[in-house]
């Protein structure tokens, strides 16, 4: 196809993750602390809002799957999510914040929803429609996904001092950041890419509901979900009140939320130069073996947090998350691309993928929450960490071989 096309969407994708990632990381990336310090939730009501938004995505998660697999290559969905995100900012301070301190149930249940459908659900529909338009176009998924992570790690790093002047500049930012997502996404080229194509449209129009729940009857579905719970699961569940933990670590709060800020942006820096690297890791060492590095590496953060006791100690864990990410990320695709019809790509990249994860997570959270509250957070993260092992082990019995060289002739960009 004409290269200028490839060059020009693969620019205008990469703005659109770079733009949803600033919007994500104003409203979200100091989310357990915002809860905490400015709405004066306890551990384990953080721990509920936790879960009902993961509850929130079981019913999201597989809709949005099934529907972009059905639109394929159109921007449908995309449109309405960025609408959601320029909302980001009026629902969160004029709505969401209020009702959790005057009706916290209502609140918890319309901010769950409100976060799966615009962000929770949503990162995993854009990211299966860019890893698609990848395919087709012949740029790395990575390459892309890597302006996500500089995204996230720009608004991060502004976003500790911002919520120290007044957390509500944070969702106002998000909102504006948001403007720049929609603006890209317009102008992003499908038209080309479909009359080229017309078979991916036909197979894209040829899914129907009974393809999506065949999956449920496939064994490589369910060794896929053993890694999802038993790994990425529980140390999504751990990362989720990891900031609460790190502020603590320091002689005052505020201290503690500009320090997560920088923290966590030099650490999403330095996982947006994995993303560059991963696919080149990955096509040589295989998409299985890809998820159990990741795993492993995942364990060995849960598992230091726990006896890491000052802030330089749990900071160099914390930066074990720009290693792991990048490697499942691209490994995720790679493996649901050799071993499932890639028709349903989407489907099983939000069912298979983020909707098990969010249906462990659902309950995981709440259980986390009051772990915390009663025993602390070093013993939990120990407790947490040793379940991870168990089903990293576990993960390499039941994850399908994926043999390297037919990853690198078909997969590499």
């Amino acid at each position: 196809m004409d290269n200028s096309i490839t060059k020009q969407n693969y620019w205008l994708l990469s703005t659109c993750l770079f733009s949803f990632f600033l919007t994500w990381s104003f409203a979200f990336s100091l989310f357990p602390i915002w809860l905490k310090q400015a709405i004066g939730l306890t551990g384990e009501q953080t721990g509920l809002i936790f879960s009902i938004n993961a509850i929130s995505a079981l019913f999201v998660g597989p809709v949005y799957g099934y529907l972009q697999d059905k639109f394929g290559i159109k921007k449908h969905l995309l449109f309405l999510v960025a609408f959601l995100l320029i909302c980001t900012g009026p629902f969160m301070i004029y709505v969401y914040g209020p009702l959790l301190q005057s009706n916290f149930i209502l609140g918890a249940l319309l901010g769950g929803i409100f976060s799966a459908v615009t962000f929770g659900c949503a990162i995993g529909l854009l990211e299966s429609y860019i890893e698609r338009i990848g395919r087709l176009s012949g740029f790395e998924f990575g390459k892309v996904r890597m302006w996500g992570s500089i995204g996230w790690a720009v608004a991060t790093f502004f976003a500790g001092k911002v919520f120290n002047i007044n957390p509500d500049l944070n969702f106002i930012l998000a909102s504006l950041t948001a403007c720049i997502f929609i603006v890209s996404l317009i102008f992003v080229k499908t038209e080309v890419l479909q009359s080229m194509h017309d078979d991916e449209k036909s197979k894209s129009e040829s899914v129907t509901i009974y393809d999506a729940l065949n999956l449920l009857k496939l064994p490589d579905f369910w060794g896929l979900a053993v890694f999802v719970i038993g790994v990425t699961c529980v140390y999504a569940v751990y990362d989720q009140q990891f900031p609460i933990y790190f502020s603590s670590l320091f002689s005052t709060l505020e201290r503690g939320n500009e320090m997560f800020g920088y923290l966590n942006a030099f650490q999403v820096f330095l996982e947006a130069g994995g993303m560059f690297l991963a696919p080149f890791l990955v096509n040589r060492i295989g998409a299985k073996n890809g998820l159990i590095i990741s795993g492993i590496i995942m364990a060995v953060r849960v598992l230091g947090s726990g006896f890491a006791a000052d802030p330089i100690s749990i900071s160099l864990l914390k930066l074990l998350h720009a290693v792991e990410l990048p490697i499942m990320l691209v490994s995720i695709f790679k493996y649901i691309a050799f071993t499932f019809d890639k028709r349903l790509s989407a489907t099983i990249y939000l069912v298979g993928f983020q909707f098990t994860t969010q249906v462990a997570a659902s309950g995981l959270s709440i259980l986390a929450g009051v772990m915390y509250d009663n025993l602390g957070f070093p013993t939990s993260y120990k407790i947490m960490g040793a379940v991870v092992t168990l089903f990293v082990i576990l993960s390499w019995i039941v994850l399908k071989p994926t043999p390297i060289e037919k990853l690198s002739k078909e997969e590499v960009g």
